[in-house]
């Protein structure tokens, strides 16, 4: 009895130099080199090292494209073949390495700034290095390597110009001239340098790919589905991935004096794949990011084949969605709907997928139901609130958005939207959440928790002052500001050092978020180590009893907590701070 083996791949030979030719041909599909590389320089010079020593540096994984034309090529430059045949899964950032130094190409940063790639070779020891401006100016060594393969100049032609270049700084002897002469051919014969790939059938779907690159990388880094998504718009809209990614450049860089509106905000600067996820929330109502992919690729869910035409439909949805995603307006009223709400800055976020979740229901609302701009401020303002609070999209982020957005999927109108919102806050934020579970949520060391950054949204948003002074902390918090110190320090309410002294000493428990609170620095550094019945009632003689009162009570103090026994201090703050966070939310109804 014989088994029947499948076999997912094949494993094909190549030299770099037929790599190179079929990228520029556009039968492997390389994403354009404009797009975002990780690789330091430092890197990319120990991949030509060890490939000039002649040690292997790892397998390249392909995957066959699905059949079909029309699709638009990868990159900016005319391609033979108008889709590739081959899709880079692993071995991207090699590759990009390799055709920016042989074709002496730019790369970007992550930051999407351009920079060149040079990587400099002395050919007396055959040692390679990060071309600087030393490097630059000594004779011995080639600046730049990408120089021997764009130049178009025959390897005998750049060893003779080196070595007389060489020779009129020093004196070589014929041992000498054979030794550099020797070193350049082998190091302009990298191209014919040998690679092997395993390329995957067409019929393997994405998550077969995704395992079997996790099974051979020995990284065990693990693809992103939104990986294969800004693959497929590289290939079929490309257009698409570089709005995506201008949009990404721009949050980055802080917009100069007069210049054009620009997506730049201080909560978050989103990378493409995040982006896409709020197009795809947006255009097909879905999170689960496979189940996109398939469609994209032209696949009927139906029979499981695929199509052009198919393909083309789905393409046509996104390219719908994305300009409302992408819209500065759009964009910028969202974020201010989180500055209504107490949220100030991204210090103030604890999950990024839950910030742009909430942006993508901001979209339905204001572009699918037409819901008045004041009433979307103020619901988003919520729903913002609840979903970080109660860290809604943690975990399986796919599984709770799909329900969210099937939630709202076939409403009536504007106000249906708005009631199932608030029904799915109320769901979330019950009695019970807000005197049981949200006290234990603050019982952490952790300041990027999501209930302590709701605690500091809520004094926003109830206009507490800073601890000991008129200041209020919504103006001191004010992220456009940029001071030489930080106008705000975390106050340790029972110094770490004095508790030190009365036996408390892990820092999991002196750090306790309830054992913080918001002071001037200059306060900060008078009270040091006092302990809080000797420096309270110092404080206590610059305010008359009102403004103390108001003062304690929202910064969840208990009345002579500055006499309490540590542990009591931290269960009664606790839950005062639970309250001071559910006035803070009910403010914004």
């Amino acid at each position: 009895m014989s088994g029947d083996l499948r076999i997912l791949f094949k494993k094909v030979d190549y030299t770099l130099d037929n790599l190179l030719t079929y990228i520029d041909i556009g039968d492997i599909g390389l994403p354009d080199i404009q797009r975002p590389f990780v690789w330091s320089r430092a890197k990319v010079r120990d991949l030509f090292d060890s490939m000039y020593r002649g040690f292997p540096i790892g397998y390249l994984l392909f995957w066959s494209s699905p059949g079909g034309n029309g699709g638009k090529q990868i990159g900016l430059d005319h391609k033979g073949h108008s889709v590739p045949n081959l899709l880079i899964v692993d071995g991207q950032q090699r590759l990009t390495s390799l055709y920016a130094v042989f074709r002496g190409k730019p790369v970007v940063d992550s930051d999407y700034r351009q920079r060149q790639i040079e990587i400099a070779f002395r050919p007396r020891d055959g040692k390679f290095e990060v071309a600087d401006a030393a490097i630059r100016k000594d004779p011995e060594f080639v600046p730049s390597i990408s120089s021997l393969w764009a130049s178009g100049k025959s390897s005998h032609k750049l060893v003779k110009d080196f070595l007389g270049q060489l020779e009129s700084k020093r004196q070589l002897s014929d041992s000498d001239q054979e030794h550099v002469a020797h070193n350049l051919d082998r190091l302009f014969d990298l191209a014919k340098y040998p690679f092997t790939a395993l390329e995957i059938a067409p019929t393997v779907d994405e998550e077969q790919v995704a395992d079997i690159f996790v099974r051979i990388n020995s990284e065990g880094v693990k693809l992103k589905q939104g990986d294969f998504i800004l693959t497929l718009l590289s290939v079929f809209w490309d257009e698409g991935r570089a709005e995506l990614e201008k949009f990404s450049r721009e949050s980055r860089r802080a917009p100069e004096v007069g210049s054009q509106p620009s997506p730049f905000n201080h909560f978050i600067h989103p990378d493409p794949d995040q982006l896409l996820r709020v197009v795809i929330a947006l255009g097909f109502s879905r999170a689960r990011l496979k189940s996109v992919y398939q469609l994209l690729r032209g696949k009927d869910l139906e029979t499981g084949l695929f199509s052009p035409e198919q393909r083309q439909k789905q393409f046509d949805v996104l390219q719908q969605a994305q300009p409302h995603v992408l819209n500065l307006t759009h964009w910028h009223q969202f974020l201010h709907a989180l500055v209504g709400a107490g949220y100030r800055s991204g210090e103030f976020v604890s999950s990024q997928i839950g910030l742009l979740y909430s942006y993508a229901m901001y979209l339905i609302g204001r572009t699918r139901f037409n819901v008045p701009f004041s009433t979307l401020d103020r619901l988003i303002g919520r729903w913002f609130w609840m979903v970080s609070l109660t860290s809604r999209y943690t975990g399986g982020i796919e599984t709770i958005m799909d329900e969210d957005l099937s939630a709202v999927a076939d409403l009536p109108g504007d106000g249906a939207f708005a009631q199932r919102l608030e029904m799915i806050i109320a769901r979330a934020l019950t009695d019970d959440f807000w005197t049981i579970r949200l006290p234990e949520e603050l019982a952490t060391s952790s300041t990027n928790s999501p209930a302590y950054n709701a605690y500091l949204a809520s004094q926003v948003k109830l206009g507490a002052p800073v601890l000991f002074s008129n200041k209020k902390i919504s103006d001191l918090l004010d992220p456009s500001l940029h001071l030489k110190k930080k106008a705000m320090d975390r106050h340790h309410l029972f110094p770490k050092a004095w508790l030190k002294s009365t036996g408390v000493e892990k820092q999991t428990d002196t750090n306790q978020v309830a054992n913080y609170a918001l002071l001037e620095w200059p306060d900060n550094i008078d009270i040091s180590d006092d302990p809080p019945s000797s420096y309270v009632q110092l404080m206590r003689s610059r305010f008359n009893e009102h403004d103390w009162g108001l003062m304690n009570e929202l910064h969840a103090l208990p009345n002579g907590w500055e006499s309490m026994p540590y542990e009591d201090f931290l269960a009664r703050r606790r839950v005062l701070m639970a309250d001071v966070i559910r006035r803070g939310f009910g403010s914004l109804a």
